[in-house]
C-alpha cells in the first residue's frame, strides 16, 4: 500500500533526526502543503520560522543549541552557553552565546535570544570540535578554548565565571593544560591564567 504523503514526511523527519529547515523539506519532496496540514495536525512543531520539530521526539536539554545549530550553521557555540553545556559553570544561560567570524552579518532569528560574539579568523577557527546532540551536530569550542575565551571577555560574562570554570575543570581533571595555555596565548590572556593556574595546581 502506498504511503500518503503525511506518512514520507514523517519518515523523512525521523531520517533527519526528527528536525527540518523549511528549505531542506522543499528539497527532500515535502511540500508546503503537507508541512502545513502535519503542523495544523500537531504531528510536528514549528520551532521557528522556518525550522519544524517532529512533535513525538522528546525535547533534549540543548533544545535551543540545536536550533541554533540548524539555523546559524557558521555560528560556534562559545563561553556561558559552552561552559554550561560542559557542565563547569553554575551559571544559566539566558542566550545562546554564539561566535561568528567577523565579516559576517548578525543572525536573523527571534528565538532562542543570541549573543554574538564576532571574532578574528584565527581565534574563531581555533578550537572548533563537532559534539553530536540528539543526532544533530553542533559546532562548539573545546573546554580549553572556552575557558581561556572566558578570560578574554571576561568584561562581558564576569571574571566569576572564568574561575569557577577554571578551578571546576581542574578539580575534576577534565583540562589538557598545554592546550588551555594555547589558546590563552592566542587569546593573549596567558599572563593573567597563569597565577590562577598556578594556585589551583
Amino acid at each position: 500500500m502506498k504511503k500518503s504523503a503525511q506518512e514520507t514526511a514523517l519518515d523523512l523527519f525521523k531520517k533527519k533526526q526528527g528536525w527540518l529547515r523549511t528549505r531542506q523539506a522543499l528539497d527532500l519532496g515535502i511540500s508546503s502543503r503537507t508541512l502545513y496540514a502535519l503542523r495544523d495536525s500537531g504531528k510536528i512543531v514549528q520551532e521557528n520560522r522556518g525550522l519544524y520539530r517532529l512533535a513525538s521526539m522528546g525535547l533534549s536539554s540543548h533544545k535551543d543549541l540545536i536550533q541554533v545549530s540548524l539555523q546559524v550553521p557558521k555560528g560556534v557555540v562559545c563561553l556561558i552557553s559552552a561552559l554550561d553545556f560542559y557542565g563547569v559553570t553554575t551559571q544559566i544561560p539566558h542566550f545562546v552565546y554564539l561566535a561568528m567570524p567577523a565579516n559576517t552579518e548578525k543572525p536573523r532569528i527571534k528565538y532562542p535570544p543570541l549573543r554574538i560574539f564576532k571574532m578574528s579568523p584565527k581565534i574563531y577557527e581555533a578550537g572548533i570540535q563537532e559534539e553530536i546532540v540528539d543526532g544533530i551536530p553542533l559546532k562548539i569550542y573545546s573546554l580549553e578554548k572556552t575557558i581561556a575565551d572566558s578570560f578574554k571577555f571576561r568584561k562581558k560574562t564576569g571574571m566569576d565565571v572564568a574561575l569557577e570554570a577554571l578551578r571546576q575543570a581542574i578539580e575534576e581533571k577534565r583540562c589538557n593544560l598545554d592546550m588551555l595555555m594555547q589558546y590563552a596565548r592566542l587569546d593573549r590572556v596567558a599572563s593573567l591564567i597563569t597565577p590562577y593556574l598556578e594556585a589551583l595546581l
